[in-house]
C-alpha cells in the first residue's frame, strides 16, 4: 500500500505569509482554501513554494489550490462547472480522482454552499465514481443546519457521497456523528465561542484511513479561522 498524508486548511488569504507553518506539517498533497494565485504572485518565496500545483479561482486573490510533492503528478481535469463554485478536479498521479472543494454562496437564490457540491454530484458524480477517489475541502455545512423542507441539506449529500463509496475519515477515525464533532475546524470571527465544524475530507473503499487530526487553536487561530485537518491514509496497491 502507499501512504499519504493530505492536508486541508482554509487559509484565510495571504497564503503567501503563512508556508513555514503549513509546511511543518509535511503533507505530500496540500488543499488550501482562499490562496492567491501563484502564477500571478510577486512573492518569491511563494513562487519557489508552488512548484508543483493547479489553481482556480474567481479572482487571482481567492481561490482553491493542490499543492503537491515533486515527485506527485496532478492533471487538472476540464468539466463544465459554471456557475458553480469552488472545485477543483484533479487526477493524482494519471489514476485516481481528487476533488478539491470550496462551495460558496455563488450568487445562488437557492444552492448556496452545500447545495453548490449537491449541484456538482448531479452534474459530474461520474468523476468520484472511482474506488481511490477523494473529496476534501471546506464545505462550509454541518448536518446540524439540515432544514426539514430541503432536498440538499448537508446529511443528503453525505448520503449521496455513501452512496458513491466516499465516507468522511474524520468520522470514521473518531467514531462521531455528523453534527456531533468534538474537534472544530472553524471559529466565526475568529472567537473560541463559535466553534464549528466544516471542513472535511471523504475517501472511497481503496484508502485506509490511518490517523486524522485537527489542528488547534493555540496554534493557528493567529494565521486563520480555521483549523487543518490532516489525513495519513493508505491507497490499495493498484490504485496509487
Amino acid at each position: 500500500m502507499s501512504k499519504l498524508r493530505l492536508v486541508s486548511w482554509n487559509c484565510n488569504g495571504a497564503f503567501r505569509n503563512k508556508l513555514k507553518s503549513i509546511t511543518a506539517l509535511g503533507a505530500d498533497i496540500l488543499i488550501i482554501q482562499e490562496c492567491e494565485d501563484p502564477a500571478q504572485t510577486r512573492h518569491p518565496e511563494y513562487r519557489t513554494f508552488a512548484q508543483n500545483y493547479l489553481w482556480t479561482g474567481p479572482t487571482k486573490n481567492k481561490g482553491v489550490a493542490v499543492f503537491a510533492r515533486a515527485d506527485i503528478r496532478l492533471e487538472k481535469i476540464q468539466m463544465p462547472l459554471e456557475p458553480l463554485e469552488l472545485f477543483l478536479p484533479v487526477v493524482v498521479n494519471e489514476h485516481w480522482p481528487l476533488l478539491a472543494c470550496w462551495t460558496r454562496y455563488a450568487n445562488s437564490p437557492t444552492f448556496q454552499y452545500i447545495g453548490q457540491l449537491w449541484k456538482f454530484l448531479q452534474e459530474h458524480k461520474a468523476f468520484l465514481e472511482h474506488p481511490a477517489s477523494a473529496l476534501v475541502g471546506d464545505l462550509n455545512s454541518n448536518t446540524r443546519w439540515d432544514q426539514w423542507d430541503r432536498w440538499w441539506n448537508h446529511s443528503d449529500v453525505v448520503s449521496q457521497l455513501e452512496s458513491l463509496g466516499l465516507k468522511s475519515a474524520y468520522h470514521q477515525y473518531f467514531q462521531e456523528a455528523q453534527g456531533a464533532e468534538t474537534r472544530p475546524t472553524l471559529f466565526h470571527t475568529r472567537k473560541l465561542a463559535k466553534p464549528y465544524h466544516i471542513d472535511y475530507g471523504f475517501f472511497n473503499q481503496g484508502w485506509r484511513i490511518e490517523k486524522v487530526t485537527v489542528g488547534t487553536s493555540s496554534e493557528w487561530l493567529e494565521l486563520s479561522d480555521h483549523m487543518p485537518v490532516c489525513i495519513d491514509a493508505h491507497l490499495s496497491n493498484g490504485l496509487v
